[in-house]
């Protein structure tokens, strides 16, 4: 089965398992496991920030860096596919308690326009603006990358505003190795990062938070009060820690696969139009909309796995268990239903 459901679905390789394997542990509630503590300052120091935590989920890591940032009854500035507020069942409302303002951007990407407009008043009759949180790269948006030069400007009007800005960066990585904009520039533009390892790069388990000592230093206590604290993770965390190291390149090979789907997909006479491939999502839209679930059944008995995203979209991602070949079989595939 060739599967482009996500890029969740990937395995250890065998040298990714033989760090694991051989990992030294430790407590990590008592900050003693000594695989944890150097993925946490390994990431840090990738990015150019004082500290990091390792958490179990990029849910997780977004949701305790939201209720560190934002008191109860505050609101969040967000697109209204963000990630944070459409796929983490709830968790602002339930775990923090604030508002959302939900803008309508492009491909799910704000603007300085886009903030600047929405930020509330001092006026009793609204919940004061507490943060803005912008999605890099937009998974709704078909793996869509901001433009730095915005980033840069609404990471200036926010510091001037006193806002935090965070980022969910589940798929940063691929958004990096696309842009060429230095990692520690990118970085110093927000309050709080957060970083999947378990997608496109290929860890089983596992996100980091970024930020300042004293955010951090907050965050590792919401992460405990949200049952998070994990003991001898240093087994898990030497996935993510390979992950960094070894894996991020080679997300360049992910886009090129997803390029050649999108190709493949635009001359197919049941596809309308397919959002612009920027990384390693590929949505198709497609000319009848009732038809999705039949195609996605007809592709399944062809071993190939994709999920649907929406009324007439489907969606396929690349992924370091995707190789050139199954990209191939995967167009013969398309091709002949």
């Amino acid at each position: 089965m060739i599967d482009f459901r996500s890029d969740t679905v990937t395995k250890p390789t065998k040298a990714m398992l033989d760090a694991m394997f051989t990992a030294e542990v430790g407590d990590d509630v008592f900050t003693e496991d000594p695989t944890v503590n150097e993925l946490e300052s390994f990431a840090a120091d990738m990015f150019g920030m004082e500290a990091a935590l390792y958490c179990s989920s990029g849910t997780q890591t977004n949701q305790v860096a939201i209720n560190v940032h934002v008191q109860p009854g505050g609101e969040i500035i967000t697109n209204v596919e963000s990630h944070i507020y459409k796929y983490e069942g709830g968790g602002i409302a339930k775990n923090t308690g604030a508002s959302v303002r939900l803008i309508h951007g492009n491909r799910g990407r704000l603007t300085l326009n886009d903030v600047q407009q929405w930020i509330n008043p001092d006026d009793v009759h609204y919940p004061v603006t507490q943060l803005v949180s912008l999605e890099d790269t937009s998974n709704r948006g078909g793996g869509a990358i901001y433009d730095f030069e915005e980033i840069k400007r609404i990471g200036a009007f926010c510091r001037e505003n006193n806002l935090p800005l965070h980022l969910d960066g589940a798929r940063l990585m691929n958004a990096m190795v696309e842009n060429g904009v230095d990692i520690k520039e990118y970085a110093a533009e927000f309050d709080s990062i957060s970083l999947c390892l378990s997608k496109g790069l290929g860890a089983p388990v596992g996100s980091v938070l970024i930020g300042k000592k004293d955010f951090i230093k907050k965050s590792r206590r919401v992460r405990k009060v949200f049952g998070g604290g994990m003991r001898q993770a240093g087994i898990i965390a030497a996935g993510g820690l390979y992950a960094l190291k070894n894996n991020v390149e080679r997300l360049k090979e992910d886009h090129k696969h997803a390029r050649a789907l999108e190709t493949a997909l635009l001359d197919l006479n049941w596809v309308k139009d397919v959002v612009p491939v920027d990384t390693n999502i590929v949505v198709a839209l497609l000319h009848d909309e009732s038809k999705r679930d039949t195609l996605i059944n007809k592709m399944a008995e062809k071993q190939v796995k994709v999920m649907a995203f929406g009324p007439g979209m489907i969606r396929f991602v690349t992924h370091l268990d995707i190789s050139e070949l199954q990209i191939d079989e995967t167009i013969e595939v398309i091709r002949s239903i």
